[in-house]
C-alpha cells in the first residue's frame, strides 16, 4: 500500500503520522486527515488549515493543488520563535 507521512516538531516534541495515499490526496487535505490539533497541545485546528506546508524542505506555494506522491513527506511549518539575524547578534554580543 502506498503511503505518504506528516511532520510537525515544536521545541518539546516531533510527531510523525503515516497515512495511507489515495488518488487525488494533496497536502492540505493530508494534514488535515493527520489530525495533529488533537496530539500538540497548543495548536488548533484553524492553524493547521493555514500553515505553510512543505515537502521535504521546500514551500509549497499551493499546498491545495499539490497532489502528492507514494513516500512524500508533507511538513507543517511553524512561525520562528526568534529572528535568526537576532540570535546571531545575542550570540555574538554573548561572546565579546
Amino acid at each position: 500500500m502506498a503511503t505518504i507521512e506528516v511532520a510537525f516538531a515544536t521545541p518539546q516534541c516531533q510527531l510523525l503520522v503515516a497515512l495511507p495515499l489515495t488518488p487525488g490526496l494533496d497536502a492540505r487535505t493530508a494534514v488535515m486527515r493527520a489530525d495533529l490539533a488533537s496530539r500538540i497541545e497548543g495548536y488548533d485546528e484553524a492553524f493547521f488549515r493555514q500553515a505553510p506546508l512543505g515537502i521535504f524542505g521546500e514551500r509549497l506555494r499551493e499546498p491545495e493543488r499539490r497532489e502528492l506522491l507514494s513516500g512524500e513527506r508533507v511538513e507543517v511549518y511553524r512561525p520562528l520563535e526568534i529572528d535568526p539575524k537576532q540570535a546571531r547578534r545575542e550570540r555574538a554580543a554573548g561572546a565579546s
